[in-house]
């Protein structure tokens, strides 16, 4: 293995919660911010979501940034371009099980690398390969939510249609934000 110094050192950056918590929002800040440095700046969404636009990251509060719709890790990994300095990705929990191996070659490149996804389904159970992630971070970002039934705290996303696939794709019409009293994963399936 080759441990020679790059000139910058890369890292990753996990920003992760429930939905409707401000993840999208936090990464297109994050991103922005480099942006203004003059860094140069790539940003990646999985092409299952589609809910708000295909060539941009949406938050729910309609803050966007232009991104590229990938389908796989690998397909994110060969379109980083070498002068590129930060890499975006939206929706971690949509990947496959490789993101986390091409986070670490991009951040090993000298990137930084910034990853906003759900850590938790609709169960409340970890949602790969979010967990994997947030173990190899550096620095790792845990957004809230408030809670849509008593307006505490909410750290899970409650399904509100009743599916048992675990990817179920949506917004405000399917999931809200739930604290882990007024949380009940039977209410999704």
């Amino acid at each position: 293995m080759d441990h020679t110094r790059t000139a910058r050192p890369g890292w990753l950056e996990v920003v992760t919660g429930s939905m409707f918590s401000g993840k999208s929002e936090e990464l297109i800040r994050r991103l922005r911010r480099a942006q203004i440095a003059r860094q140069k700046v790539q940003v990646f969404k999985p092409a299952i979501d589609r809910r708000f636009d295909n060539e941009h990251i949406t938050s729910h509060s309609e803050m966007r940034i232009p991104s590229v719709s990938v389908t796989t890790s690998r397909e994110l990994y060969d379109l980083v371009l070498p002068e590129t300095e930060v890499v975006g990705v939206d929706e971690g929990q949509f990947f496959d099980i490789e993101l986390p191996a091409v986070c670490t070659a991009l951040a090993d490149s000298g990137k930084r690398v910034i990853v906003a996804g759900l850590d938790q389904d609709y169960l409340g159970k970890p949602f790969e390969p979010m967990p994997q992630l947030l173990a190899i971070a550096e620095y790792i970002t845990k957004t809230l939510a408030i809670c849509m039934v008593c307006g505490g705290p909410a750290n899970h996303t409650q399904r509100l249609v009743a599916s048992r696939e675990r990817v179920l794709v949506g917004a405000g019409d399917s999931y809200e934000a739930r604290c882990r009293h007024c949380f009940d994963p039977s209410l999704g399936t």
